[in-house]
């Protein structure tokens, strides 16, 4: 990949209107396809979390990026608090900021970002909701034939979930060409198209067969064509994160598990293992975080597991 250099000093730097950032903002979501790999679902947030910057900005007197700094994005991420974006959101929109911020110095167009020494809202440690293992069985056992369609595909779609751990986004990707059945693997793409294996426990495997071997091939034939995604929908396209959302809140309230998403079952996933005694950073590598921080939210969730099961059980609690 070639670095571009930044220009020489005292080298002019083009002033432009603020209001008009459409170039710039394209051309730093190529770059960032290009030259950073990320996500087609980063890339939108990205984009929308800086249209919505450059929205707010159209009513002030600041018509060129050279106007922009600490106060501005300050100011600004009061404005998202007022509106009620929780901390997280808030530290997404500022991260794109940053990150076109950079693009712009790479490019020539500022000398310098103090868009940088701006600080990321506070985030509450807000611990992530956990299935237990007897709701998580029940869950995998909602489909039934008598009230959905493709029952098999659906426990085989559950079924992956909790036993990978994987993202939906990931999971929607997955080809049949992925899955090692004699193995007992699969083999996912996550962020930054960075590939991991993922060990399939035996009763998926056999989920997946079972949805393989008896209703997939008629979702197939609907189109005459076998893409090799691994789950269909009923007109035989790929499923989509949207679908299968709508198909975990539909069995979770179904078993009495409202409110949950499939990001639910990865946690729950994480959860159980660090329960079972696994290593911390083996469970980094299954479920593809980049930093060893993020995966240790998770020793938090265990710990008030163990806090809520010794105030129960102690006589002394």
């Amino acid at each position: 990949m070639t670095r571009r250099k930044r220009p020489p000093e005292g080298r002019a730097f083009v002033v432009s209107s603020f209001r008009d950032p459409s170039s710039w903002l394209n051309g730093f979501l190529s770059y960032l396809d290009a030259e950073c790999g990320m996500s087609q679902n980063t890339l939108a947030a990205y984009g929308r979390d800086l249209r919505r910057f450059f929205d707010w900005n159209q009513n002030s007197s600041r018509t060129s990026v050279h106007d922009i700094g600490v106060a501005t994005v300050t100011a600004y991420l009061e404005h998202l608090q007022q509106l009620g974006l929780a901390a997280s959101s808030s530290g997404r929109n500022l991260v794109a900021i940053r990150m076109f911020f950079r693009y712009l110095m790479l490019e020539g167009i500022i000398a310098e970002s103090t868009v940088d020494l701006v600080s990321s809202p506070k985030l509450w440690e807000r611990l992530p909701k956990v299935l237990s293992p007897e709701m998580v069985d029940s869950l995998l056992t909602a489909p039934v034939a008598r009230a959905d369609r493709f029952p098999l595909r659906d426990r085989a779609m559950l079924a992956v979930l909790y036993a990978t751990g994987c993202r939906v986004s990931e999971v929607v990707h997955l080809r049949l060409v992925d899955i090692a059945f004699e193995e007992n693997y699969c083999r996912c793409t996550g962020k930054g198209n960075k590939q991991r294996m993922v060990s399939l426990n035996p009763l998926t495997v056999t989920a997946i067969r079972g949805y393989q071997e008896t209703e997939r091939p008629a979702q197939t034939a609907v189109r005459g064509e076998d893409e090799g995604w691994l789950f269909l929908s009923r007109s035989g396209r790929r499923m989509n994160r949207e679908m299968i959302w709508a198909l975990v809140r539909r069995y979770a309230s179904r078993v009495g598990c409202a409110d949950i998403s499939p990001h639910t079952l990865r946690h729950s996933f994480a959860t159980h293992l660090l329960a079972g005694g696994a290593d911390i950073r083996a469970l980094q590598e299954m479920l593809g975080h980049a930093s060893i921080r993020t995966t240790q939210v998770y020793t938090h969730v265990e710990h008030s597991r163990l806090k809520a099961v010794h105030r129960k059980c102690h006589p002394r609690g």
